[in-house]
């Protein structure tokens, strides 16, 4: 009994001495923790406001802190990882045995290299280059747009930055520089905040091997002064993803031709199918949809001539009535088919294409998984491009990618590979739209809105051969503009247009070039 009491008298006394230990540390932890302000009397007006307002900027900087030092953990956890197995596989491969370094050798093996990356950019100082072509541009932004030098076809010298990639790095970047402004740590406590109203522009650019520069400009706490931020985002190194070996020895590949008289066009199509799908591939089917019963016999004689010629047999022929529609003719076509899923070339007659792009084809598709939306190149009229020569070279000499022959066709979403069932899946063509053009934009829409990997690369194998174009007047206004975007682009270059433009006047200064040497003569 006397044990059991004493044994309780002791335990109460460490249990009240606990207490008051936790007590003394929690003032303590108090103490530390209270952020330190400007000292001023307690009764002077309006410190309290201002304690509270730098409480609460420190509060959120150091939660701000807090978040970005856990992304970098992870971030840099994630890539030591990587790289210490790819130079585990590399060593054992190579029968090397490296010593397993531990974590922190590796982390630190990381943040050396992307350190690196910087000194190597051109952030401090310049490069020497060879040539005016070997700089690299920037690009400039504000908050609204992108002033841009690479525009291409279907971009503007300036635009709003529709891609979320885009718009997400630069606005990541703008973050970036307001939270440094906005360091309690470099400031004094009544500075005034800093906003993204502040940003008055910025120029960026990117090396490919090393990363991205950033320069942002804010407006400065007086007139005429600034505050410049340069940031740059490294690049880390190059790390295995997959290695997959392809079989593509039993791929099929249907190709559907929409068509509807152009026998002539027909001809030629049929001549580039003999070669390059017949005699050299010999692994695909061609299904042509046939629109009304105009010339209808002399197609069919192409076809049936090409089958006894080359012994080819894998051909469908489908006849619809009904006005021209080649997402009806296509949709059709890909749905006529009974056998196992297909891999799906849509294509028109004025294609030309190689048998490599058909193997880039089947390498760029995959069912359940992605589809391929090649960008061809589109030729310009021969008649104005060798218009100056006595006649105009073979077909085969002039598919030659050039600035003077062609561009890339990067507005045009005709031409696509992608598996039947896909195709089915997505819902296959908006059977509404008639006539020409805007089926293969809803189409394409359809794929990105989808789960699927959409492939859109230039390919050199695929070519669209020029042709007159004409824009009929039953063609809505939407379908008419887009018609006649698509003819104007198609004649020639623009400096080969301005030749056209200004021909009096340049064969008025050659009349006057030639009659002053002849006077000199005399």
């Amino acid at each position: 009994m006397m044990v059991r009491r004493g044994l309780l008298a002791w335990i109460s006394r460490v249990v009240v001495l606990l207490v008051l230990l936790c007590c003394a540390i929690s003032v303590l932890y108090m103490l530390a923790c209270t952020p330190k302000g400007p000292t001023a009397p307690r009764g002077r007006r309006g410190t309290r406001p201002v304690l509270q307002e730098w409480e609460e900027q420190h509060r959120n900087y150091v939660s701000s802190l807090k978040r970005q030092i856990a992304q970098l953990k992870e971030e840099l956890q994630e890539r030591s990882e990587q790289l210490r197995n790819g130079q585990y596989q590399a060593s054992d491969a190579a029968g090397l045995g490296l010593d397993r370094s531990p974590p922190e050798k590796t982390q630190a093996d990381l943040l050396a290299f992307l350190h690196s990356q910087v000194d190597k950019a051109e952030v401090h100082a310049g490069v020497k280059l060879a040539t005016e072509y070997a700089a690299v541009p920037f690009d400039s932004f504000t908050l609204q747009k992108v002033y841009q030098l690479e525009t291409g076809l279907t971009r503007h010298p300036e635009e709003k930055p529709v891609r979320k990639d885009k718009r997400d790095e630069l606005v990541e970047a703008i973050e970036s520089a307001l939270e440094t402004l906005n360091n309690p740590a470099e400031n004094s406590p009544n500075h005034r905040p800093y906003t993204a109203s502040d940003f008055i522009e910025g120029i960026y650019r990117t090396e490919r091997d090393k990363g991205t520069l950033y320069e942002l400009t804010f407006k400065g706490d007086h007139k005429h002064e600034f505050k410049r931020l340069v940031l740059f985002r490294p690049f880390g190194p190059i790390m295995k993803v997959k290695k997959e070996k392809l079989n593509m020895a039993n791929t099929l590949i249907n190709v559907i031709v929409p068509l509807a008289k152009r026998v002539d066009k027909f001809r030629q199509f049929m001549q580039n199918f003999r070669e390059m799908c017949i005699e050299q591939d010999g692994r695909v089917h061609l299904t042509v949809v046939y629109f009304g019963k105009e010339e209808i016999n002399e197609v069919k004689g192409i076809l049936e001539n090409t089958s006894k010629a080359a012994n080819f047999r894998n051909f469908t022929f489908i006849q619809l009535n009904g006005e021209f529609s080649r997402g009806k003719g296509l949709d059709v076509g890909a749905r006529f088919w009974k056998g196992s899923n297909v891999l799906l070339f849509f294509c028109d007659v004025d294609i030309y294409f190689t048998s490599e792009f058909l193997n880039t084809c089947r390498l760029n598709t995959q069912p359940g998984k992605k589809v391929f939306y090649p960008v061809l190149f589109s030729q310009y009229n021969p008649g104005i491009i060798y218009g100056h020569h006595d006649a105009v070279p073979p077909l085969e000499q002039q598919l030659v990618i050039k600035k003077e022959t062609g561009f890339w066709r990067d507005f045009g979403f005709g031409m696509t590979c992608q598996y039947r069932s896909d195709f089915i899946n997505i819902g296959g063509f908006d059977l509404d739209i008639k006539g020409w053009g805007g089926e293969d934009v809803h189409l394409y829409r359809k794929y990105l809105h989808s789960n699927l990997i959409v492939v859109r690369t230039p390919v050199r194998g695929l070519f669209h051969l020029w042709h007159e174009k004409r824009c009929v007047d039953e063609l809505s206004p939407e379908q008419y503009k887009m018609c006649m975007q698509s003819k104007a682009m198609n004649e020639a270059s623009h400096g080969q247009l301005g030749m056209l433009v200004f021909r009096h006047e340049i064969e008025a200064h050659l009349r006057k070039q030639k009659q002053k040497t002849s006077s000199k003569k005399t």
